[in-house]
């Protein structure tokens, strides 16, 4: 028994190790000249031309290079890249993206049973849909934007997710083809790709949500019934960088809101978030989608609740850019798979206990499901209010929207025990942001707002000097704003920190606003062993909204484990306004960023009489110096490089010293990492790994000991055979039954 176990486990590791380290078959690259240029390119070196992911930025694939491999295809790279068009490629690896409910793999109890309800709507399970009809304040109250007129009419909506049944008879009347594609077999047609046990019904579950129609006598109704609805399939195949970016700047000024309901692996131990051409899609989403008034992007907040796990480690949920949203049971309670954390801006309704009730929607076949789950579920309910929304008032911006969710959200009847009060007199929680999305009060509120003033960032900057945070104690360090130009209400506040630790899962980090408001941007994780510690990481924080960023913000890392954490950086990133955004001003004409640094940054040597000074600042620097916090200097401070506006901007937060803003730009590593060049490039890797990008041999190792270790199961594990579930049961189609015969496991 202890080999057979032993041996499998040795299997799975050996399984996760060579998965690890995957490159696939494709390449972002940027190529100048135009289409017909980048296709005469690539077609020369064998590649094909899959799409454009941004304007002369394409998605390209190469028919002799293995869909998966260990090593990278550094021949077809060199091909590529010496080409003179060419000014940027990378050969794409494949991400690890979990979709956000919680698979059983058992058919669901389907009802395609139809019959009439007396008054109202007749379709036969709104009667069921307690998170949209109970009323008394225990609904999101989406009723009385419908008495208003309010459908989401207008309003396009796009799913990305594993595909969309576009067909079926609750969504084929919404259904817009130009909000959809299909990014797994790169045609446009989105449907799921279909199995016995149904893997690809994610979509078409969270499409329905959005926009099931309504009064037809079928299934369920949607919150926004009246909107636009597509697909994009982008989940049922690898997941890389380049495929992400195209997902999210799909048709983005057709497409107003897109809805994910998926992440990176929530499991306790992960830090991750979108890779450099992800990053530009949504940047380039919020200052050009929809015309200049921003794209708006949705985000379930993520299921790692049962591990521990929290949503400031998820790259996507703790952006700015991103609504985040949460989940609550039908009783108001936290759900079991909640993870709770500081971005969290609002919340629907969910699943939770076997006792509540769960969400109705759309399922494949042309059917329903009353069994919808997670913060999967909660995303879409989002989105389709979002939806209703922008009906009211179709100029609202990407910022005026998450304003008004703030201010409409209900904290009633949601029960969380880390409800405080804000400095601006907010209730809000880890688990549940702002509260419970309010339909009718975001609709009737948005028809009368006034755009709020352009968002303005400050950067300040803590001199930290390798704060050491001894075994089981406490650290607080403090930071004093005194001014933030430009910044004077807050919206977003991201606190970027790098600290090492033997332990990273032993950390906790707490920021304190001037005003008293505490909020956790990370909570201990009782799965993450990793050594990585963080490395320039925005936490992310939306609990101080509409507070003064003026005063000592206060940062306390609690190190629970047995040994030594140092802290090495400290910045912190405001986001805000000139003036309150329920006022109207006419703005002075001043830069939209302005950098600061408080008293306790170390001093660097600028000569300010190269620059042009507006009181106490430059607006310009003289040819040959850089622009750095507002002074004139040579050379740019490390993490910084000067860029060809002659601005010293971030280095990417694995490089100590660098060139560009790329993870292949760096100079100089932190301490913990060495040098390494690749392809003409340079990167900083850790030193725990390094040996093994070096070690030529490890991949053989990894096979020959895979191959032994499967020999191994074969002879001990003869008894372990797979049998098939009978339908309907709790814990899945399979299950492994140990028939055993005499002690072999």
């Amino acid at each position: 028994m202890a080999a057979c176990t032993v041996s499998f486990l040795l299997w799975i590791v050996a399984l996760q190790w060579i998965s690890a380290q995957d490159y696939s078959s494709q390449w972002a690259a940027h190529i100048e000249g135009g289409l017909k240029t980048a296709k005469t390119i690539t077609e020369k070196h064998g590649f094909v031309l899959l799409g454009e992911i941004f304007p002369d930025y394409y998605h390209l694939e190469h028919s002799h290079v293995s869909k998966r491999s260990v090593n990278p295809g550094i021949e077809h790279h060199k091909k590529l890249t010496s080409e003179q068009n060419v000014k940027w490629a990378k050969q794409q690896k494949i991400l690890s993206r979990s979709k956000r409910d919680y698979l059983t793999y058992v058919r669901d109890s389907r009802d395609s049973k139809r019959f009439a309800i007396k008054g109202g709507l007749n379709d036969p399970k709104w009667p069921k849909m307690w998170y949209l009809n109970r009323g008394r304040d225990m609904d999101m109250n989406v009723q009385g934007a419908w008495e208003e007129g309010i459908t989401g009419k207008g309003s396009v909506v796009t799913i990305l997710d594993d595909g969309l049944e576009k067909d079926h008879p609750d969504l084929i009347k919404n259904y817009d083809p130009s909000a959809s594609y299909d990014m797994n077999n790169r045609d446009e047609d989105p449907m799921p790709r279909y199995d016995q046990m149904d893997t690809n019904r994610h979509g078409t579950r969270c499409a329905g949500e959005v926009a099931a129609t309504a009064n037809n006598s079928l299934c369920s109704v949607g919150v926004a019934f009246g909107a636009s609805i597509g697909g994009v399939r982008m989940l049922d195949g690898d997941v890389t960088d380049a495929v992400e970016a195209r997902s999210l700047s799909l048709n983005p000024q057709h497409i107003h809101i897109y809805s994910a309901s998926w992440g990176p692996d929530d499991d306790g131990k992960t830090v991750d978030g979108p890779g450099e051409l992800a990053t530009r899609a949504f940047l380039e989403g919020i200052s050009k989608g929809r015309g200049g008034k921003g794209s708006i992007f949705i985000w379930a907040s993520g299921n790692g609740g049962r591990e521990h796990d929290n949503c400031n480690c998820d790259g996507y949920t703790n952006a700015i850019w991103t609504l985040s949203i949460s989940s609550a049971t039908q009783n108001g309670h936290v759900p079991w798979y909640s993870e709770a954390c500081s971005s969290t801006l609002a919340t629907t309704y969910s699943s939770g206990s076997n006792y509540e009730s769960q969400i109705i929607t759309t399922d494949l076949h042309h059917e329903c499901t009353s069994n919808h789950t997670g913060t999967s579920a909660s995303a879409p309910l989002a989105a389709g209010i979002v939806a209703l929304t922008l009906e009211a008032n179709n100029k609202l911006t990407w910022r005026d929207m998450q304003h008004i969710v703030v201010l409409t959200a209900r904290p009633t009847h949601l029960l969380a025990s880390d409800w405080i009060i804000n400095g601006v007199g907010r209730k809000v929680s880890h688990s549940f942001g702002y509260g419970l999305m309010d339909a009718t009060t975001m609709v009737r509120l948005a028809r009368k707002w006034k755009t709020v003033p352009p968002q303005h960032i400050c950067n300040v900057t803590a001199q930290v000097f390798e704060k050491p945070v001894p075994a089981r104690s406490t650290v607080t360090i403090n930071l004093l704003v005194k001014e933030c130009n430009s910044v004077n209400f807050l919206e977003h506040v991201q606190a970027k920190i790098s600290l090492t630790a033997s332990r990273r899962g032993d950390i906790k980090i707490e920021l304190t606003s001037p005003s008293g408001t505490k909020s956790t941007l990370l909570a201990p994780r009782t799965h993450d062993n990793s050594h990585a510690g963080f490395h320039v990481w925005p936490f992310m924080t939306v609990h101080m909204w509409g507070e003064r960023p003026f005063g000592t913000w206060q940062l306390t890392i609690h190190n629970e484990g047995k040994l030594l954490a140092t802290m090495t950086d400290w910045e912190m990133v405001f986001y805000g306004t000139i003036f309150p955004p329920e006022q109207t001003h006419v703005l002075p004409t001043t830069s939209l960023i302005q950098n600061r640094t408080s008293q306790e940054e170390p001093e660097i040597n600028f000569n300010s009489g190269e620059c042009r000074v507006t009181t106490t600042k430059c607006l310009e620097c003289a040819f040959g110096y850089n622009m750095y916090n507002g002074e004139c200097t040579v050379d740019c401070p490390v993490k910084t490089y000067a860029n060809n506006d002659g601005v010293c901007a971030d280095c990417h937060y694995s490089c100590y010293k660098c060139n560009g803003p790329n993870d292949y730009q760096c100079t100089t590593c932190w301490g913990d990492a060495d040098l390494t060049h690749a392809l003409g490039q340079t990167y900083c890797y850790s030193k725990n790994i390094k040996h093994l990008l070096d070690d030529k041999t490890w991949h053989m190792i990894a096979t020959v000991l895979l191959i032994i270790n499967i020999f191994v199961l074969l002879i001990f594990c003869k008894g372990g055979v797979w049998t098939r579930y009978q339908p309907g049961l709790d814990h899945g189609d399979y299950r492994l039954a140990n028939q055993i015969e005499g002690d072999d496991c």
